[in-house]
């Protein structure tokens, strides 16, 4: 990408909390880490990990981190995106995701610079390739850092994008939250989306 890159890029405060809160979460969330991983390695065979192509911070790939829902792993051009009842999910893997525990090795992601704790939501290399020859406005989202968790999620703009449009509004409060970025907004976001892991309406 072409420009200079915005203070929610560059803004080194931004940079220094995510340190910081990865590198305590991750500590606070390890035993839970490790009994998911236990409950995933017992009920199916493969990685209690599962690693996907994304794309970042001015285009960039990097491989994210989660934890294992599936029986079957996908990634590439045919992936196909998990629908409400997909019986590829496993037991576990359900409750993984209603909670959003699956996300939790994301944490690595934002220790290594790969993600923020708030942004946009990664979506698939595939994903990108086909929104972004349909949403003109789509990489504007390569302005930041993909994050934890976002703006278009605590606004209800979470799980599957089953059309254009669905995602043109994920797009939209993505590049509103690139536009208007602060620290306070940043915190606001992060208090948002306790409840709306607890609601959860979108997960599975």
């Amino acid at each position: 990408m072409q420009g200079p890159l915005p203070p929610v890029a560059i803004d080194l405060r931004k940079r220094g909390l995510d340190i910081a809160a990865s590198a305590l979460l991750l500590v606070l969330f390890a035993p839970l880490l490790l009994l998911a991983a236990l409950l995933i390695k017992l009920e199916s065979p493969g990685p209690a990990l599962f690693r996907q192509t994304r794309g970042g911070l001015g285009g960039a790939r990097f491989q994210i981190l989660k934890l294992r829902t599936m029986h079957c792993r996908e990634d590439g051009p045919e992936l196909v995106q998990a629908q409400r009842g997909d019986n590829r999910i496993t037991r576990i893997g359900r409750v993984l995701r209603a909670t959003s525990i699956d996300e939790l090795p994301q944490l690595l992601n934002v220790l290594r610079g790969d993600m923020s704790l708030v942004g946009p939501r990664p979506h698939a290399a595939a994903h990108d390739d086909y929104y972004g020859m349909q949403i003109p406005e789509y990489y504007v989202r390569y302005q930041a850092r993909p994050g934890l968790t976002g703006w278009a999620q605590v606004k209800g703009l979470r799980g599957g994008t089953d059309t254009v449009e669905a995602m043109r509004r994920r797009v939209e409060a993505d590049i509103d939250y690139i536009q208007t970025w602060s620290i306070l907004k940043d915190a606001k976001i992060v208090l948002l989306t306790i409840p709306s892991l607890l609601i959860a309406e979108n997960a599975y």
